[in-house]
């Protein structure tokens, strides 16, 4: 294992060049796949006929093909349908339907735990549909969300190495070149790819950690201040 070989200034300086095409990849992709996914989210849960039914057959679809097959797909595939990519364009467009589908569902389950109650009320209070959506349901149900919406940017995040396979020039694709001057630089380049994804990961695991345990105390408080409105009624 020759760590001063593989970590000289330019093997250092190809990684992170690397890295960042992976954190732009992958930052394209999680604004594009977030806005998709939320308006998929959105329609399948407001059940227009037709609409909804022809969303979820796209969205089941999606979530059950291999990420692997769907950047084969936007490179290999759409150039025969008269559409080329760039490698870069390829591969967000892939990550971003891929994680649209993924995502809608999120969106979907966290408007779907909105008690009906509250619905009703906010109905019979002179709302309308889209109203009741907008300041009733959809606020409560994003701070829900943020947890799950966070942990799938890390498996996105993790999924943009997939991209290697189109020669997309990221971490993992420098780290394959570099390994290749030498054996004896595989252990400590690859040591060092993991650190960086380690770093960034870890740290979206902190952040979701502490929505979490945000969401799950203002919880807490609220069925507090309930009981404690109940008490003070009876």
């Amino acid at each position: 294992m020759d760590f001063a070989g593989a970590y000289t200034g330019d093997h250092v300086k190809f990684l992170l060049e690397g890295f960042l095409v992976t954190l732009q990849v992958a930052f394209i992709s999680i604004i594009f796949s977030f806005l998709i996914g939320s308006i998929i989210g959105i329609l399948r849960y407001a059940k227009i006929p037709v609409l909804s039914q022809v969303l979820m057959l796209l969205v089941e679809t999606i979530r059950n093909l291999p990420l692997l097959l769907i950047i084969f797909f936007t490179y290999f595939a759409l150039p025969e349908m008269g559409i080329k990519l760039e490698i870069k364009t390829a591969a967000i467009v892939a990550l971003t339907i891929f994680e649209a589908a993924m995502l809608s569902e999120i969106v979907r389950s966290g408007l779907l735990s909105i008690e009906k109650g509250q619905i009703e009320a906010a109905r019979s209070s002179g709302l309308t549909y889209l109203q009741t959506l907008q300041y009733v349901i959809l606020p409560q149900a994003l701070r829900r969300m943020v947890p799950p919406i966070v942990s799938q940017f890390i498996s996105l995040l993790k999924d943009t190495s997939l991209a290697v396979i189109i020669a997309l020039p990221e971490l993992t694709h420098n780290a394959q070149i570099i390994n290749g001057q030498s054996v004896n630089y595989t252990i400590p380049t690859y040591l060092l790819v993991a650190v960086m994804f380690f770093i960034v990961n870890f740290s979206l695991s902190l952040v979701a950690r502490r929505l979490e345990t945000r969401q799950k105390t203002g919880k807490h408080k609220t069925e507090i201040q309930k009981l404690k409105t109940q008490n003070l009624q009876a």
